[in-house]
């Protein structure tokens, strides 16, 4: 069964009751040497990750998939769990770390805050607009500390380098582009429904979204490529570059309004979100352009050799340009260099060194301040929040000849347009008909209300800023409006 959040909202006062047990404020300090005592929740990817930069206060682990759970616990003394809400009920765990698949990443968190326990989340925070800011606002409610695993926050490199464009040194701040090109292959498709193995919960591991039969060979990983539980590559790895660019563009809010164009091209799988996209987040007097491309830089490395051999745009693969107006920015995927460069293009400054957003976060909860976190869980919102109004507008658009697209961008800045430009030659690289054919998906035009976080005008825009969630997996209301 699935309940609409509005009407849930409306007809039921007890929202979140399975979860709504009372809120115990962790005030106290830590020592220097103090455990945290931490639960790593989702063990398969990152949550491997997890455990390593946690270290010693990883006292428990826990996911539904039994087998995963006992290969991460091997030889560990950690306490297992397969369900997540048992965790919440342990006394003697502070702290979780979330690294499961996006759908369950605020469900999760809002559980740990309700508890009384503090969160690191992975990126993307939410799967939807709405229960991004049901996370956010749940750290307040509840005193517990949130970081978002945006770990280029933690970066001295990016921090020195923010500074010194927030300081004026290279004149207003004019827009950013962020770009994730990285290679991303076909991920088959089934003529049957994939077989979920025993040891698996698969109820569980769906959680808040839809329980359906798959068609993809793999469960684990591939879930990303599904907007049922992913948000495509620009919420995978491109979540990273779209934080930066807000975070050097100087922006607090959502954007007032989306625009995305692209498709799944190149190939046809069981999967339905973008390999290749554009989504103009227009933010007045400094915009944000995102890119994604999950092809070759041409057809020729199609069979072979894709890795190393992929578009850039003035050198950003996986990275962000910050453009300002005496020169701009390149910032890479290490996180840990920044290079500076005037408007002739000469290299006038670099910034180097890393950082540890696991450390960052132990530290921020040991003296209790949620001021010392590099990742606050507010950012990680609204950066995540990007990616899904991008997403929304994809979903909500419809295939358009070139000459259509062209038509609709007539009126738009030179910095879209060029954009957009940049990817037809990349689809034309690659052999793909996008003149004659009706190849790429027009996105939905749509102004938001940064205030409210809702769509202006557009009740089907605006419904794809929640979802329905699945009985028993409800996302509880934390705010009904953006706090001031």
């Amino acid at each position: 069964m699935t309940i609409n959040r509005r009407s849930f909202i409306q007809t039921s006062a007890l929202a979140g009751t399975a979860l709504a047990m009372p809120a115990v404020s962790y005030g106290r300090v830590w020592g220097s040497n103090d455990k945290i005592r931490c639960c790593v929740i989702g063990l398969n990817g990152r949550g491997r990750s997890h455990i390593d930069g946690l270290k010693e206060n990883v006292v428990a682990v826990c996911d539904c998939d039994e087998k995963i759970l006992g290969e991460r616990a091997e030889g560990k003394d950690f306490e297992k769990f397969v369900d997540y809400r048992q965790v919440m009920d342990h006394k003697e765990i502070d702290a979780v770390s979330i690294a499961t698949p996006n759908h369950t990443h605020s469900i999760i968190g809002i559980a740990a805050a309700m508890s009384g326990k503090h969160v690191y989340c992975e990126k993307p925070v939410s799967h939807n607009v709405w229960e991004g800011r049901q996370l956010a606002e749940s750290a307040n409610k509840y005193d517990v500390l949130m970081q978002c695993g945006t770990q280029s926050r933690s970066s001295k490199a990016l921090q020195d380098a923010q500074q010194y464009v927030a300081e004026g040194n290279l004149g207003p701040v004019k827009y950013a582009v962020g770009t994730c090109f990285k290679p991303r292959k076909s991920i088959g498709k089934l003529d049957k429904p994939l077989q979920i193995p025993e040891h698996i919960d698969y109820d569980l591991w769906c959680g808040p979204a839809d329980k359906r039969e798959l068609y993809r060979p793999r469960l684990h990983y591939d879930w990303h490529w599904d907007f049922n539980t992913g948000n495509g590559d620009m919420g995978n790895q491109g979540i990273h570059q779209m934080d930066i660019a807000r975070w050097f563009l100087g922006h607090d809010t959502i954007s007032p309004r989306v625009l995305s164009i692209g498709g799944r091209l190149g190939y046809e799988d069981a999967a339905d979100t973008p390999n290749t996209q554009t989504v103009i987040h227009d933010y007045p007097g400094a915009p944000l352009i995102f890119e994604t491309r999950g092809l070759p830089k041409s057809k020729e490395f199609q069979k072979d050799g894709w890795a190393g051999n992929m578009d850039n745009y003035r050198g950003s693969v996986i990275g962000v340009i910050v453009q300002c107006e005496n020169g701009h920015l390149l910032i890479s995927n290490s996180y840990s260099q920044v290079a500076v460069f005037d408007n002739d293009g000469q290299k006038i400054k670099e910034f180097k060194g890393g950082g540890n957003h696991f450390a960052n976060f132990l530290d921020a909860v040991r003296s209790n301040d949620p001021n010392k976190l590099n990742g606050p869980i507010l950012d990680g919102h609204l950066s995540s929040a990007l990616c899904h109004t991008g997403g929304v507008s994809h979903q909500l658009g419809h295939k358009a000849s070139l000459a259509e697209i062209n038509s609709a961008l007539e009126n738009e800045s030179d910095l879209f347009r060029t954009s957009f430009d940049r990817m037809v030659a990349h689809l034309q690289a690659n052999g793909i008909d996008v003149k004659e054919s009706k190849a790429l998906t027009l996105g939905l035009d749509f102004k938001m209300d940064p205030a409210t976080e809702e769509v202006i005008g557009n009740e089907a825009a605006n419904a794809r800023m929640a979802r329905d969630y699945r009985r028993g997996f409800e996302v509880p209301t934390i705010a009904m409006k953006v706090a001031s």
